[in-house]
């Protein structure tokens, strides 16, 4: 993982010197430390800024949506699973993507780490498989790099691209010791009024900037929900009220087609822990349906399909 950047570049100038793509999404070094951003290369000479560390976690799929043109991209476990959603959605074809798959071991948790600097301002971060070296003027810090990853990476058990057509290393060990869903149970154990004051808590802080929706790869209607007027779904406010629908109803909306890739979270500039939402939903899907999304290239999810012998517990007789 820690050597994709030079196999990128190398993939990148190939795929544009044959012309076999019009374009390569990928990732280029921030201006500062911990955070890359994506981008969008046209250009054989303009490959060596394509970039690659544990500072990529921003779902490069999200970019694919009614894409007129054919691009390579680098993609993730979970990018890769967000690309077999957009192909069983008809949101793009396969022949228009060419994808980079990246096996992964984790992207890092940005905030963590600022929290671990204890207000020092950090200009030099170093990464390998075991370790983060942090840096600043006077000072330096070296944390284990596995206990600084993203909570979702922390839990994946999907590391490697499902779909790809070239690798640009090799497949690494799934995680198989890890609990899913160990805290969406203890959310389940709590009584009804305890759970309403636990998400009334959780999206308190929130200031409906929308960040969430617009990071999200399966977000990607022309018009959301919140941005209706005829029929107008709900207020525009920072109202409880509206608050609670929007997180509800996005949550609902993407149900059965998320993969937990963390771009809520991570986009989120007030740090809720959006995933409650949608791990309660996944988990749901996966018991009832036995569904993990974009797992599997040739199977609708359960929410864009029926059959007779449709689980139907919630259904009163």
């Amino acid at each position: 993982m820690f050597n994709y950047t030079e196999r990128i570049r190398e993939a990148a100038h190939r795929l544009l010197s044959e012309k076999r793509v019009d374009g390569v999404i990928g990732f280029r070094k921030g201006t500062i430390p911990l955070m890359n951003e994506p981008a969008f290369i046209r250009h054989v000479e303009h490959v060596n800024q394509l970039w690659w560390d544990g500072n990529c976690g921003i779902n490069l799929a999200n970019y694919l949506v009614k894409r007129p043109d054919r691009v390579a991209v680098v993609a993730k476990g979970c990018d890769s699973r967000n690309i077999v959603v957009h192909l069983l959605e008809h949101q793009i074809e396969r022949e228009q993507v060419y994808v980079l798959g990246a096996p992964c071991q984790g992207m890092i948790d940005r905030r963590r780490i600022l929290a671990a600097c204890d207000g020092r301002e950090p200009l030099h971060v170093e990464e390998t498989a075991d370790e983060i070296k942090v840096s600043g003027r006077g000072w330096d810090l070296a944390l284990p790099r596995k206990d600084y990853l993203q909570d979702n990476c922390a839990i994946c058990t999907h590391r490697n691209p499902v779909i790809y057509d070239e690798l640009l290393g090799d497949l690494v060990a799934e995680q198989t010791n890890v609990d899913r869903y160990e805290d969406v149970r203890r959310v389940e154990a709590l009584d009804p009024e305890a759970k309403w004051r636990y998400f009334e808590e959780l999206i308190a802080p929130c200031i409906r900037c929308y960040a969430c929706r617009n990071a999200c790869p399966v977000c990607y209607c022309p018009t959301c929900f919140v941005d209706e007027s005829r029929p107008q779904w709900m207020g525009k406010t920072i109202d409880p009220t509206d608050t609670r629908t929007f997180h509800l109803l996005r949550a609902f909306h993407v149900a059965g087609r998320c993969t937990d890739c963390g771009a809520c979270e991570r986009a989120c500039p007030m740090g809720i822990r959006v995933r409650q939402f949608t791990k309660k939903l996944e988990k749901d899907i996966l018991e009832l349906y036995g569904y993990e999304a974009g797992v599997v290239q040739d199977e609708r999810p359960p929410l864009d399909a029926y059959r007779p012998d449709d689980p139907e517990p919630f259904i009163i007789k």
